[in-house]
């Protein structure tokens, strides 16, 4: 009788856990994913990666642009003219006339062509910084949406065999009732006990597919993570002190890299400033045809087609722009103060987030291991309340509550994994070291 009633307690939840897997497969969830494939996937589809990789493809054309200041212009153009005047002698008299040329330019010197010119080609340097910063947090918005989905499908996985085991008690204290060896207290205990599981389920269950929810919309499609290989082993930190990690951080962060480059941009902008008043040259040439037509051009004696060309040389120096080009000087020197502080601004915010993650990551593994040796320790302290209820000097009460801390202990130790797997790679994007090859390391931790 108590394992028909327990098949009864169990047959519910397997239908509803059917139905979950139904669901899940209706919405196109053929098999788990790892994190290497998701991470493919969406590169090719999040819109907040994709907006970042066009904007870093902007630099190139800006380049090309100001370089065109360097290079000589051509133009073509052509006009047609119709007059009449009104020759007293002659009477009214026209004259038609169409003309077409071509007109150059050269720049022989302008100092602030050419800052403007370094100026561009920095930019590429600060493009590259923007695209590494997306390409970055991708990595981690991917990865926290994974684990947070694996902690979730994990805290639903110990919910259901704490269930299971409260129903597999409440059985028993049922039995025991039934024969009078125990009190109806323990029957309403293992009841309030199932109860609670059942609840927590459902709780555990919708946290998962909000997860799951969120995990979909960065790849565009079902997906179910991959768990950590069994058994469990996590990578151990290196370098194992926080100095190196900030030294890393200093010399390759794509922020630090990206305010010096603005550093860099807004000395060349003052220079553009004290250039704007000084000296440039410039080459002119211009080669034509004039045709012209009409009793007025008869008269004139320039019917037919004329031919002519110049070339020339114009040097400009402004010598007074009302104080203009003063105030635009002053103005780039106090942006290049802000670009400074900028930058010492970036490397501050830095080393502090490197060191953070990476006391955090120590403080995790660290966690980690407690939890595993909590988790050894709660498992014999329930072999030992089961036994001592089996001899009667434990009540069913002790072996519901041993349950109840080995349970929340294995949820705790899973999600702790997950952590710290999370954190490493949050601390390598803290240092600006993160790339693409971590995500394939990390991979390797996930069951095959």
């Amino acid at each position: 009788m108590p394992v028909h009633q327990a098949n009864k307690l169990r047959r519910p939840l397997s239908q509803v856990g059917m139905a979950l897997l139904m669901a899940f497969g209706a919405a196109g969830v053929a098999r788990a994913q790892s994190l290497l494939e998701l991470y493919d996937t969406a590169r090719a589809f999040d819109p907040t990666y994709l907006s970042a990789r066009a904007q870093a493809d902007v630099a190139q054309y800006r380049v090309g642009q100001a370089e065109a200041l360097l290079k000589p212009t051509l133009g073509v153009g052509a006009s047609a003219t119709s007059s009449q005047v009104d020759m007293k002698k002659f009477g009214w008299t026209g004259t038609n006339s169409v003309q077409m040329g071509l007109s150059g330019n050269y720049s022989l010197y302008n100092k602030g062509n050419r800052l403007t010119v370094e100026q561009a080609r920095l930019g590429l340097d600060l493009s590259a910084a923007d695209l590494e910063t997306a390409e970055q947090d991708l990595i981690v918005r991917l990865a926290q949406a994974y684990f947070d989905a694996l902690s979730a499908k994990d805290a639903l996985s110990t919910t259901r065999a704490a269930k299971a085991a409260f129903a597999e008690q409440l059985a028993s204290a049922k039995r025991n009732f039934e024969v009078g060896t125990s009190t109806i207290t323990d029957t309403r205990e293992a009841q309030a006990k199932f109860d609670l599981a059942v609840a927590a389920e459902i709780a555990a269950d919708n946290d998962l597919q909000v997860k799951r929810l969120k995990l979909n919309h960065l790849v565009g499609k079902p997906v179910d993570p991959k768990p950590l290989a069994v058994p469990v082993a996590l990578p151990a930190l290196a370098p194992a002190t926080v100095e190196p990690w900030v030294a890393l951080a200093e010399e390759q962060h794509p922020q630090i890299r990206k305010a010096k480059a603005g550093v860099d941009s807004s000395i060349l902008e003052t220079g553009k400033a004290r250039a704007s008043d000084g000296l440039t040259v410039d080459l002119n040439g211009k080669v034509g045809a004039l045709d012209s037509r009409g009793e007025g051009a008869k008269l004139a004696g320039t019917t037919g087609t004329t031919a002519s060309g110049s070339l020339g040389l114009s040097v400009n120096l402004p010598l007074y722009t009302g104080g203009a080009s003063q105030n635009k000087v002053k103005e780039a020197l106090v942006l290049e103060e802000k670009a400074r502080q900028d930058l010492a601004n970036a490397r501050r915010g830095v080393s502090e987030g490197t060191r953070s993650f990476f006391f955090g990551v120590l403080s995790q593994a660290a966690q980690v291991k407690a939890l595993e040796a909590a988790e050894a320790s709660t498992k014999l302290a329930l072999d030992a309340t089961q036994l001592g209820y089996k001899v009667g000097v434990r009540v069913n009460l002790d072996v519901l509550n041993a349950q109840t801390q080995l349970f929340s202990t294995q949820r705790d130790l899973a999600k702790a994994r997950n952590e710290t797997v999370l954190l490493n790679l949050k601390l390598r994007q803290a240092a600006g070291i993160l790339k693409p090859e971590d995500v394939a390391a990390t991979n390797q931790l996930l069951a095959k």
